[in-house]
C-alpha cells in the first residue's frame, strides 16, 4: 500500500485590533530599502491593506499567551499602519487582517521573516509595462500612475515607451533572448519593420550592444544638437510634419530628427528670410550657406566700420553691469567654488556686457553699395553674419590696380561691377557647397598596408598647419626664430626653400578642405586673435607706422608672432614634394611642442577612418588600445569598423603619422652649435648642413649692408 500523502494545514487568519500588535525583534529587515514608510502609508490609505501581516502570540515566562501578538513578517506594513494611527487617520482598535502562526511552530519567527523577504519575485519589466499600459487605457495619466505607485514620472514614461517596440521583439525579450538594455535601445525608433529587420541582421553579428543598435537605427537621422536643428528649432520642425526620435533610456536623453531633407528645407527658408532682411541694409550681395569653407574671405577687403555710439542710458547700464561684475569677482576672489547663483549671475553679466561691447558697426553708405555679406550658422546654431566684404572687381577704379586677389567662387554677383549701378542685391543660398569628398579607391579586401593617399595627407597636414599657426602665433620666441631663419637663408644661402614660412606676408589658402577645418579649435583661436588685433589697428594704412611705434614691446612682439604665424604653410601638396619644407615644419612643431591631440584633432569617420583601408583602422586601434580591442572589431564591415574605431579612439590621443611630432633630443653645444673665434655660441641653424653660399659669406664680412640685413 502506498503511503498516504499528508495533507497540508494552512495557518488560520483572523482580524486583530491594531493595539494588540507589537513589532517583533525577530524581523530580519534592518536596512531601509525601497518605498518609504510614508509612501507605504499613503498607499494603504488609498487602496487599503492588500497583504496580511504574519503574527505569532506573545507568551509569558510560563508559556501562556498574553493576548498580544508580535509581527515578525510585515514590519513595514505595521509601521505604516502605526503612522496612520499617529496621524489619527486610523483607529487604534481597527481590525488588521493577520495570518496566525502557532507559537509552537517548527519554523522560527526569524525564518518566517527571512522567507517572506527572500521569496519575493520582483515584477518583470514587461509585466510592469503592460500593467501601466492598461491603467493608461483606463484613463489614468502618466503623472497619475507615478503618484499611485510612488515612482518618478520618468520611470512610467520609460516603461510606456516600450509601446514603440515591435510585439515580436517584446516576445523575444520575454523569452530571455534579449536583454532589457537591448530592448530599450529599439525604442528609439517606432518603425517596427525596421526594428525586426535589424534584430534579424544582428543575429549574424558579434556586436549586439545597445549603443550599436541605437546608432544603426539613427544613422540616417540628424541629432537634435546639430547646428541646423538648433537653428530651426525642434518645435518648428515637428510643426512642419517632421518626426523626432527620442531616447528616454540613456544619460544624455538623445533625440534625432528623422527627416534631414525637411530640416534642410526649413534651414534654407529661415536663412533666406534672414538674408532678405540683411539685404535691405543696402548691400550689393548676400551669400548664404549653412557653413562656408575655411578661408572663404581670402582675397576680399573687409570694411572697417565704426561702432555705433551708446546713448547716455546705455552707458549708464553698461557701467552698472561692469561695476556689479567687478564687485562679485572681488568678493569671491580666491573662493574654491562659487555658489551656484553667483556663478549663474556672473554668466548673465558677461553676456550682457559682451552685447554692449560687440555693438553693430556703422559703415560708409558708398562702401555698402559695393560690399556684401556672408550669412551662415555657427556651431551652436546661431546666425553668423559677416558684413562688409568687398571683392577686387568691385573696388573703386583707383584701387582696382593696387588691391586685389583671386575672386571667391562662393560669392554670387548680379549686375555691373560698379557700385553706382542700380541693382537689386542678389542672395545666393548655398551657392558654393563644400566639395564632396572623393572616395578613395581602396579595396576593402586589400590587406596590404599601403601609404596614405596624397589627398588625405594634404588634408591632415592642413589641420597641422592651422595648429602650427595657432601655437606659433602665441609664442614670440619661436615665431621670431622662424622669421630670422628665413632672413638668414635669404641673405647667406641662395636658391634654397628650406622653410615652411611663406614670408611674403600672405596667408596661404588650402586647396583641399578637410572636414570640420573651419570649426576646429585652432581655426577659432586664430580668428579670435585676428579680430582682437583688428580692433587696435588704424583704419588707414598710412597711419599704421605711427600706431606701431606707440605700441609697447609686448604688443609688438605679440603682433609680430601673429603675423609670422599666418604665413605658415606646412600642407602636403602632391605636385610640390618639398621635403625640406616638411622637415622645417617638423622643426617648428618640436620647438613649439605641438600636440595635435591637445590642439583638438581626433580621428573620426569623416576626417580619417573612412578614408583608409581596414588594415589602417586596425593598426590605429591596435596602437591606441591594444591587440584585444583590435580583435573585437576585425570581423566588422569597413563602415561599422570605422564607426567602432571612432568610439575607441575618441579619448586615446592617437594620431596618424602626418600629425605626429617626432621626438628629437635637444642638441648640445658640441653637436648642435658652433663656436666663433671669440668663443660665442652661434645658433644651431647657422651651423646646419646645407649648401652654404661662400660668396654671400665673404660679401657679408666686407659689405656693411649685408651685416645690417642679417641683423
Amino acid at each position: 500500500m502506498p503511503a498516504a500523502i499528508q495533507k497540508i494545514v494552512l495557518s488560520s487568519s483572523r482580524d486583530i485590533p491594531f493595539n494588540k500588535l507589537v513589532l517583533s525583534q525577530s524581523n530580519v529587515r534592518r536596512i531601509k530599502n525601497g518605498m518609504s514608510i510614508e509612501e507605504l502609508a499613503e498607499d494603504i490609505a488609498n487602496r487599503s491593506l492588500i497583504q496580511s501581516l504574519n503574527v505569532r502570540p506573545v507568551v509569558d515566562a510560563e508559556g501562556d499567551e498574553t493576548g498580544m501578538f508580535e509581527v515578525p513578517a510585515g514590519g513595514r506594513r505595521y509601521r505604516a499602519l502605526e503612522l496612520l494611527v499617529k496621524q489619527k487617520r486610523l483607529a487604534k482598535t481597527a481590525p488588521v487582517p493577520c495570518i496566525m502562526k502557532s507559537a509552537k511552530s517548527d519554523a522560527s519567527a526569524e525564518e518566517d521573516s527571512l522567507a517572506e523577504n527572500m521569496q519575493r519575485q520582483a515584477l518583470h519589466p514587461l509585466d510592469q509595462f503592460r500593467g501601466f499600459k492598461r491603467l493608461l487605457d483606463q484613463g489614468l495619466s502618466e503623472e497619475g500612475i507615478a503618484a499611485r505607485f510612488f515612482v518618478p514620472v520618468n520611470v512610467v514614461k520609460q516603461r510606456l515607451r516600450l509601446t514603440t517596440v515591435s510585439e515580436r521583439l517584446l516576445e523575444v525579450y520575454a523569452a530571455e533572448e534579449m536583454t532589457l538594455e537591448q530592448l530599450t535601445a529599439f525604442s528609439v525608433s517606432s518603425d517596427h519593420a525596421r526594428q525586426e529587420q535589424l534584430w534579424e541582421s544582428l543575429a549574424r553579428s558579434h556586436n549586439k550592444e545597445p549603443y550599436y543598435i541605437r546608432r544603426l537605427l539613427t544613422e540616417s537621422a540628424v541629432r537634435v544638437d546639430d547646428r541646423r536643428a538648433q537653428f530651426v528649432g525642434v518645435e518648428v520642425y515637428e510643426a512642419a510634419g517632421g518626426v523626432v526620435m527620442r531616447d528616454l533610456f540613456t544619460e544624455d536623453r538623445g533625440s534625432w530628427l528623422q527627416d534631414p531633407a525637411l530640416l534642410d528645407r526649413l534651414v534654407e527658408q529661415k536663412l533666406k528670410a534672414s538674408a532678405e532682411t540683411i539685404a535691405k541694409e543696402g548691400w550689393k550681395w548676400v551669400s548664404v550657406a549653412t557653413d562656408f569653407k575655411y578661408g572663404h574671405t581670402n582675397g576680399l577687403r573687409r570694411l572697417a566700420g565704426e561702432p555705433i555710439d551708446m546713448s547716455e542710458e546705455e552707458k549708464a547700464s553698461y557701467q552698472a553691469l561692469q561695476a556689479e561684475f567687478e564687485a562679485l569677482n572681488e568678493k569671491y576672489d580666491g573662493a574654491a567654488e562659487l555658489p551656484e547663483e553667483v556663478d549663474e549671475r556672473l554668466g548673465e553679466l558677461e553676456t550682457a556686457i559682451a552685447a554692449f561691447e560687440e555693438r553693430p558697426l556703422r559703415y560708409d553708405p558708398d562702401e555698402i553699395a559695393r560690399a556684401g555679406v556672408f550669412v551662415s550658422l555657427d556651431p551652436d546654431g546661431d546666425l553668423e553674419i559677416g558684413r562688409g566684404f568687398v571683392r577686387p572687381e568691385d573696388e573703386p577704379a583707383s584701387k582696382s590696380g593696387s588691391e586685389g586677389g583671386d575672386n571667391q567662387a562662393d560669392v554670387a554677383v548680379a549686375g555691373a561691377s560698379r557700385p553706382d549701378t542700380p541693382a537689386r542685391p542678389e542672395i545666393t543660398v548655398n551657392g558654393q557647397r563644400a566639395a564632396t569628398a572623393v572616395a578613395e579607391a581602396e579595396s576593402e579586401e586589400d590587406d596590404v598596408l599601403r601609404p596614405l593617399s596624397d589627398r588625405l595627407v594634404t588634408e591632415l597636414t592642413a589641420h597641422r598647419t592651422l595648429a602650427l599657426r595657432d601655437a606659433v602665433g602665441s609664442d614670440f620666441d619661436t615665431a621670431f626664430l622662424a622669421v630670422l631663419h628665413v632672413l638668414v637663408l635669404n641673405t647667406f644661402y641662395r636658391y634654397t626653400s628650406d622653410t615652411c614660412l611663406e614670408i611674403s606676408a600672405k596667408s596661404a589658402s588650402f586647396s583641399a578642405q578637410a572636414p570640420g577645418l573651419k570649426d576646429s579649435v585652432s581655426a577659432k583661436a586664430i580668428a579670435e586673435r585676428d579680430a582682437q588685433w583688428r580692433k587696435h589697428l588704424p583704419r588707414d594704412s598710412d597711419e599704421l607706422w605711427t600706431a606701431l611705434t606707440a605700441f609697447d614691446a609686448d604688443s609688438r612682439q605679440a603682433l609680430f608672432a601673429h603675423c609670422a604665424a599666418l604665413s605658415i604653410n606646412a600642407v602636403h601638396e602632391p605636385w610640390n614634394r618639398n621635403k625640406a619644407r616638411q622637415a622645417h615644419a617638423d622643426h617648428l612643431a618640436r620647438a613649439i611642442a605641438l600636440d595635435m591631440a591637445a590642439a583638438g584633432w581626433v580621428p573620426t569617420v569623416d576626417n580619417y577612418l573612412s578614408r583608409v583601408p581596414k588594415t589602417r583602422i586596425l593598426e590605429a586601434v591596435r596602437e591606441a588600445k591594444g591587440e584585444r580591442s583590435a580583435q573585437l572589431i576585425d570581423h566588422l564591415k569597413k563602415s561599422d569598423m570605422a564607426s567602432e574605431a571612432e568610439r575607441l579612439l575618441g579619448d586615446s590621443g592617437w594620431l596618424p603619422e602626418p600629425l605626429r611630432t617626432s621626438e628629437v633630443d635637444a642638441p648640445s653645444n658640441a653637436a648642435g652649435a658652433v663656436v666663433d673665434a671669440e668663443g660665442d655660441v652661434l645658433p644651431a641653424f647657422l651651423a646646419a648642413d646645407g649648401e652654404f653660399d661662400e660668396g654671400a659669406a665673404e660679401g657679408s664680412s666686407a659689405d656693411p649692408a649685408h651685416i645690417l640685413a642679417a641683423e
